[in-house]
C-alpha cells in the first residue's frame, strides 16, 4: 500500500508531464534577404531583433542564423507568441527586405550604402575585400 508522500510524488510527476506536453513546439522560417549580405548588415539586423525580441514579441524568437552568402535568415520562433510574417515585418522594420516585402522606407534611407539593394547602388564594390566577412581591428 503507498503511503501519502508516495501519492503526492505520483501527482505531481502526472502534472509535471502532463504540463509539458501542453508545451508547443518551435518552428523554424527561411527568410530571404537581396541586401543581407554584409558584416555590418548582419550586425545592424541582430540589434533590431534583439530589441525586438525583447520588447514586442515576449521572446517570441529563440534564435536566428544569418547567412551572408545565401542572402537569408533562419529564424527559430514559438508559433503561439507571433508568426512568420510578423518576423518579415520585423526585419523589413530594420531596413532590410524579406522574402517578397521590401523594407519600410524610413528604416531602409537609414542603411549604410552597402547594405542597400544592388538597384539602388548598394552593395559590395568592385576590388574592395570581402564583406561578408567579419573585419579585424
Amino acid at each position: 500500500m503507498m503511503n501519502k508522500l508516495g501519492w503526492v510524488l505520483l501527482v505531481m510527476i502526472f502534472s509535471v508531464g502532463k504540463a509539458a506536453a501542453q508545451q508547443p513546439k518551435s518552428e523554424w522560417v527561411t527568410i530571404k534577404s537581396a541586401n543581407l549580405r554584409c558584416w555590418e548588415c548582419k550586425e545592424r539586423l541582430e540589434k533590431h531583433l534583439t530589441v525586438v525580441n525583447k520588447a514586442n514579441m515576449e521572446s517570441a524568437m529563440i534564435q536566428w542564423k544569418i547567412q551572408l552568402l545565401q542572402g537569408e535568415i533562419k529564424v527559430q520562433f514559438w508559433p503561439d507568441r507571433t508568426s512568420a510574417e510578423d518576423i518579415r515585418v520585423a526585419i523589413n522594420n530594420a531596413g532590410f527586405d524579406a522574402d517578397s516585402s521590401l523594407a519600410t522606407e524610413d528604416s531602409y534611407k537609414l542603411l549604410p550604402p552597402i547594405c542597400k539593394r544592388v538597384v539602388d547602388g548598394g552593395g559590395q564594390k568592385k576590388g574592395a575585400p570581402p564583406c561578408h566577412v567579419q573585419p579585424y581591428y
